[in-house]
Parts: structure tokens; C-alpha cells; sequence
């Protein structure tokens, strides 16, 4: 695994775990964490089980012992890793968004077809698609009890950012993270929007915007924490983004990404209406799914809400009796055991590199739209 922060945390509970609770096909062991700074990577490696560390991650790439490399960096540098890794003959799973600008996406989508060819497995890690909630909601339009899709709203809020002495962390710097909220957080919207509806964004009309622009420079910094120094810095992304969609099927959308929602933490929100009923769900409800069947008797029928906690649910047979809740680090285990199925059965997992890219593509064209002063913007294919 290269990076060891919070996605480095919650994909090594991911590696720990998943082997205690579901029947791998493989064997997982942890072999090296790499990080920049020896006596952190050192801690971390320590802290989450690794049974050893780099500090280059060109040394992990190149070690004999490694089949799989999980990328947990920032943006700026996971084409660079994944090309070299899929070079290496590495499966991967690459931290979302793909990339930081449709370029990379793109070489890096053609070297996972071309090793692909050679029986090596790539995936990006959307890890909301393992929330099983948001499974059940794909069964459920899959199945055609939604009937034909009209709309779809999606939320991501969040509040880290309102502060404005908050330090100039790397997601704040475009040469890092590529885009703010929008990559950070429209990208998952983006992703569970086309994966519940099965259908593919073709355009949108944007807005974005920096509330703050100038930030304290960090002393220290996680990403999401950190202290500031006296220096200060501008802030290249943008706080919130805002934009509506059109998908392939006929479908219009509404979405917002924003680390300014005051009060909302991790409010990662989707509803999907449709011509025979409709379905919500909301993150910070993780366990729960909303269902409307508009078939039923109008005198009973409404939402209802859907404990997402039985054995017959996507995932759950793996945990605990029904009613027993389970978790953000559980959809992590999820990814982890898909991936390591697929790569083992010699199939293709899911979210591939290529559907990195197409989300890659949705969120260049929302920064063209927004450029463009929300002008609609086809989404290139």
C-alpha cells in the first residue's frame, strides 16, 4: 500500500479484516506500507499490521513479493504509481477520483486494458458501491421497480471548511487534488448516480465556487486536520460545486458537493425517482434505505424505510444477526473482498480504470460548464 493517512487507515483495516469474516480465494498478507517520512511510514506500519515498510515507492513496485499495489496518495501522483505498477505486472486498486486531469485518466485507462490482456486486474475505489444499502438500491432498479428513471438529486455536504483559519491542506491546492469538493466529493455522487441507474452522464450545466480564498499554511496537516502556521496561501479549488445533469437514458440530475454545509458532516445523499417508485439514502443513515413502491394499494403506500441489515442483503451474510448495524470501514472490507475474488477468478472488478475515467470526464466537463458560466457542456466519450 503506498500512502498511510486516512484512506492509508481505512484501507489497511480493510486488508486486516476481510480474510476474518469472508472466504477469500487468497490469502491476504500485508507486506509493505511506503510512505515518505521512515519514522511515520515506520508507525504506521507498526499501527495497522504491515509487516514491513519503504520510503520509496518505486522499491515497492519493484519487490518480488508484492502482487497487488493499493494506492492511497494524493491525486497528483497515482497515474505515475498505477503505470508503473500494471508495468510491474501488480494488480491495483487506486484511490478515487483516478486521476487529476482526464490525460492521466485516460493513459492510465489504456495501460489496464493492455494488462488486462496479460491477466492483470485493476479497480478504483468507489467505495460506496459496497455500502449495503446502495447495493440492495442497484438491485432494486436493476430489477425494474423503479420502472423507467426520471430524476435523480445527489448530495455530498460536509462542513470541515467553514472555518476560515482552517490550514491551506493539500486537498486545497489544485496541483494536489486535481479539484475540491467536486473531485473530493462529487466524484462518489457522480459514480453512485451512474451505478444505481446504469446509465451514463452525457452532459451538464455547472457553477462553481471559492468562498474562502487565502488560507493559513499548515504546520502540520492529515487532510482533513492539521494546525496552521503564520504564513499564508491561496486556495486553488473550489469550496462547492453545483450542476445539473442529463444521462443517457433520458434521465435529468440535480447535484451539489460542498465542504461548507454547516452541520452536515458526511451527508453523502442520493435519491432516484422513477416512473413506479423511488428510493433514497443518505450516509449518515448508512444502515438504511428508503423505498417507495408506487404499485401499492394508495391508501397504504409511502416511503418505507428498509433496515439494511439482513442476512439476504448484499454483503451482511458476512456480519452480524439482523439489526446489528455495521459501518463506514465495512464498505472497505467489501471493496477488499471483491477485489481480491476477482483477481483470483481471473475477472474483471468493478469500478474499472475505464469507469474512473468516464467520472474523470464528468468532472472536466462540469469545470468546463462552470468556466463557460454554467453553459451545457457535452460529456466527452
Amino acid at each position: 500500500m503506498v500512502g498511510h493517512a486516512f484512506m492509508g487507515a481505512a484501507h489497511s483495516h480493510a486488508w486486516r479484516t476481510a480474510g476474518r469474516f469472508f472466504d477469500l480465494p487468497r490469502r491476504v498478507e500485508m507486506a509493505a506500507v511506503c510512505g515518505r517520512d521512515a519514522e511515520s511510514v515506520r508507525a504506521s506500519a507498526e499501527r495497522y499490521g504491515w509487516e514491513s515498510y519503504e520510503t520509496d515507492w518505486r522499491a515497492l513496485v519493484a519487490r518480488p513479493d508484492i502482487d497487488v499495489v493499493d494506492i492511497c496518495t494524493p491525486g497528483d501522483s497515482h497515474a505515475e504509481i498505477a503505470l508503473a505498477a500494471l508495468a510491474a505486472g501488480k494488480h491495483v486498486l487506486c484511490e478515487k477520483p483516478l486521476a487529476n486531469s482526464v490525460e492521466e485518466a485516460e493513459e492510465m485507462a489504456v495501460a489496464a486494458e493492455e494488462a488486462r490482456a496479460a491477466g492483470v486486474r485493476s479497480m478504483v475505489a468507489f467505495n460506496y458501491r459496497r455500502v449495503p444499502a446502495l447495493a440492495l438500491a442497484r438491485q432494486i432498479v436493476a430489477d425494474g421497480r423503479l420502472g423507467r428513471i426520471h430524476q435523480v438529486r445527489a448530495q455530498y455536504l460536509q462542513d470541515w471548511l467553514v472555518d476560515p483559519e482552517f490550514p491551506l491542506a493539500w486537498r486545497l491546492r489544485k496541483d494536489r487534488a486535481g479539484s475540491g469538493a467536486l473531485g473530493d466529493l462529487g466524484a462518489h455522487s457522480i459514480d453512485a448516480a451512474q451505478y444505481l441507474t446504469g446509465q451514463r452522464i452525457s452532459s451538464v450545466g455547472a457553477l462553481l465556487e471559492t468562498f474562502v480564498a487565502e488560507r493559513p499554511l499548515p504546520a502540520s496537516s492529515s487532510g482533513l486536520s492539521g494546525t496552521a502556521s503564520s504564513e499564508r496561501g491561496a486556495v486553488t479549488v473550489d469550496d462547492a460545486a453545483v450542476f445539473t445533469a442529463r444521462f443517457e437514458g433520458g434521465a435529468i440530475g440535480v447535484f451539489e458537493a460542498t465542504r461548507f454545509a454547516t452541520g452536515h458532516k458526511n451527508a453523502m445523499r442520493i435519491e432516484i425517482s422513477g416512473s413506479l417508485g423511488s428510493l433514497a439514502f443518505d450516509a449518515e443513515s448508512m444502515n438504511e434505505l428508503a423505498f417507495h413502491d408506487r404499485t401499492e394499494d394508495a391508501a397504504t403506500a409511502g416511503f418505507r424505510k428498509l433496515l439494511v441489515t439482513e442476512p439476504t442483503h448484499p454483503y451482511m451474510a458476512a456480519w452480524w444477526p439482523p439489526g446489528h448495524l455495521i459501518g463506514y470501514e465495512h464498505s472497505f472490507t467489501h471493496q477488499v473482498r471483491d477485489f481480491v475474488t476477482a483477481v483470483a477468478e481471473g475477472t474483471d472488478p468493478r469500478p474499472s480504470f475505464a469507469d474512473g475515467l468516464q467520472v474523470q470526464r464528468v468532472l472536466a466537463a462540469v469545470e468546463s460548464s462552470a468556466a463557460a458560466l454554467g453553459v451545457h457542456i457535452p460529456v466527452a466519450s
